[in-house]
C-alpha cells in the first residue's frame, strides 16, 4: 500500500472517531465523501507546491496556494452535495487576524444546522515562500483592531489566537494546522489535529510554527 493510502485510511479512521450517528451507513458514505474533498483539493494543491518557473521570476504566494485548497475543496464538496452536512467558512481578513483561522469547518446537526463539531483551520507555509513582514503587519493590525474593539492587547502568535478560538468553544473545536510543504519535503501537505492545545499555553509555552512543527519529527 503507498504512503498516500495509509494518510487517506488515517484521514477515515479518524474521522469515524468523532463523527458517530445512528445511521452508521449513512455516516460512513459522508466520511468518504469528506475525505474524498480534502484528497481532491490537497492533490491540485501539491501540484502548485512543486512549480518551478524555468526563469525564476514567478512563485505562488502562499495567499494563492491556500485560496487553490479552499476552492477546490468548496467545489468537490459542492459537486458532492456535501454543504448541507459539512459547512465550510471562510474568514475574512479581519477574522483571520483576530481568530487566526483561515476557515472552518462544521459538521452540523439535521434539521437544526447548528454545528456539532467544528474544525478550524491554519495553513503554515515554508519560510522561504511567506510574505516578507507579514507576522509583524497582522500583528499591528490586530492591536488596532482589538483597540478598536475596546479590548486589551495581548501578543500572542497567530497559532496561540487560533487555539485560544477553539478552547473558547469548548473540546467540540478542533485546531488543525496545515503544512503545505516541510523542509526537505516540500511537495507534500501535513496536518496536525489537535483539541488540547491550550494546555501548551498554559504551560507557557510559545505555540507556533516552529512548536507545531515538531510533531512531525521522524516522520
Amino acid at each position: 500500500m503507498k504512503q498516500t493510502d495509509l494518510q487517506y485510511e488515517a484521514r477515515i479512521s479518524f474521522f469515524k472517531t468523532f463523527w458517530a450517528k445512528p445511521n452508521k451507513t449513512a455516516s460512513a458514505d459522508l466520511i468518504h465523501l469528506f475525505s474524498d474533498c480534502i484528497q481532491t483539493a490537497s492533490s491540485r494543491t501539491r501540484e502548485y507546491l512543486l512549480f518551478r518557473d524555468p526563469e525564476n521570476k514567478f512563485h505562488p504566494s502562499p495567499s494563492t496556494l491556500s485560496e487553490i485548497f479552499l476552492m477546490t475543496y468548496i467545489q468537490r464538496s459542492s459537486l458532492l452535495n456535501l454543504t448541507d452536512t459539512f459547512n465550510c467558512t471562510a474568514m475574512t481578513p479581519e477574522q483571520r487576524i483576530l481568530l487566526g483561522a483561515h476557515w472552518v469547518w462544521a459538521v452540523l446537526d439535521q434539521p437544526s444546522k447548528n454545528p456539532r463539531i467544528q474544525i478550524a483551520v491554519q495553513v503554515f507555509h515554508l519560510p522561504e515562500r511567506t510574505e516578507e513582514n507579514v507576522e509583524e503587519v497582522s500583528l499591528d493590525i490586530y492591536s488596532d483592531i482589538m483597540r478598536m474593539a475596546g479590548m486589551d492587547v495581548v501578543e500572542r502568535t497567530q497559532a496561540e489566537r487560533m487555539v485560544e478560538f477553539c478552547s473558547s468553544i469548548g473540546r467540540d473545536c478542533y485546531a488543525l494546522f496545515l503544512f503545505f510543504g516541510r523542509q526537505n519535503d516540500e511537495g507534500n501537505i501535513y496536518g496536525l489535529l489537535s483539541n488540547n492545545l491550550q494546555a501548551a499555553v498554559g504551560k507557557c509555552v510559545r505555540i507556533n510554527q516552529v512548536f507545531i512543527d515538531h510533531f512531525f519529527k521522524g516522520l
